[in-house]
């Protein structure tokens, strides 16, 4: 399962504690257990296997129930890709393997872009890690600081990710932007899902944090300021929401209630 031979594995890092969803891993979707739901999903893309790491006996009960590979971590890590640090050493995986970073709230995601982001770190040996993006079509999301925003360079690697709306007109919101119309080309919307090299990986989580990741809250700005590159694959589809709370968790059972039932 090497980076040259253009195979990858996902892992879903799955924390039992969340201050406004308590034991979101386990909400019912359907039927089954959120973190099942999202392994059933990442199982359809190309990824030769599908890990759940979990920091809670009760998630490791719930995705054995349902057929679903999963691993106990520690229950001290402060972000996700801590907890797959220590996956990928649990896994034993070389550094040259890619790994997909997929979301444990994120259960409507689709499999093509769980492909599409491992393919482009694996097409990109430059880069040791990688991530998506959409075109903003909205000024309210645009202006919108819980909406990330990333800006490239002409090869599709991140120059920068920030909660400002960025590019930004150099007059501001005068004559050179009309209101209500975005720049041109649009803004880019920042998803949260990346492939890792998983060398890589292991090193991150020892690395100093950044000032600017302090500042805009975004541990990716991480990897920038230390020098690294990140490719970024663009999708011209809007992803799924994921489910932070209760309001969400009733949006996505209502939308995967009415994909299943044609509604």
């Amino acid at each position: 399962m090497t980076g040259a031979s253009g195979r990858f594995c996902v892992v879903i890092p799955a924390r039992l504690s969340s201050s406004r969803l308590p034991e979101k891993p386990l909400a019912d979707i359907g039927g089954l257990p959120m973190v099942v739901r999202v392994a059933l999903q990442a199982r359809r893309s190309q990824a030769e296997r599908c890990i759940v790491a979990a920091d809670d006996a009760r998630i490791i009960d719930a995705c054995a129930a349902h057929g679903v590979s999963a691993l106990l971590t520690r229950t001290d890590h402060v972000s996700g890709s801590d907890r797959l640090a220590e996956a990928c050493e649990q896994l034993g995986l070389a550094d040259d393997e890619v790994v997909v970073n997929v979301q444990g709230d994120e259960p409507l995601i689709e499999p093509e872009l769980i492909d599409a982001v491992a393919q482009e770190l694996l097409r990109r040996p430059d880069c040791v890690m990688s991530t998506a993006a959409h075109p903003i079509g909205q000024m309210d999301d645009f202006l919108n600081p819980n909406v990330v925003k990333v800006v490239l360079d002409r090869a599709r690697t991140a120059l920068y990710f920030s909660r400002a709306p960025v590019p930004w007109w150099r007059d501001g919101m005068g004559s050179a932007a009309p209101a209500g119309v975005l720049p041109s080309p649009a803004p880019l919307r920042h998803v949260g899902i990346y492939a890792y090299r998983a060398g890589f990986l292991r090193r991150f989580p020892k690395l100093e944090p950044a000032p600017l990741e302090s500042t805009e809250s975004l541990e990716q700005l991480r990897v920038l300021w230390h020098g690294h590159r990140i490719a970024v694959h663009i999708s011209e589809q809007v992803p799924g929401p994921g489910v932070d709370t209760p309001e969400d968790l009733e949006r996505v059972r209502a939308l995967f209630f009415s994909t299943v039932h044609g509604r």
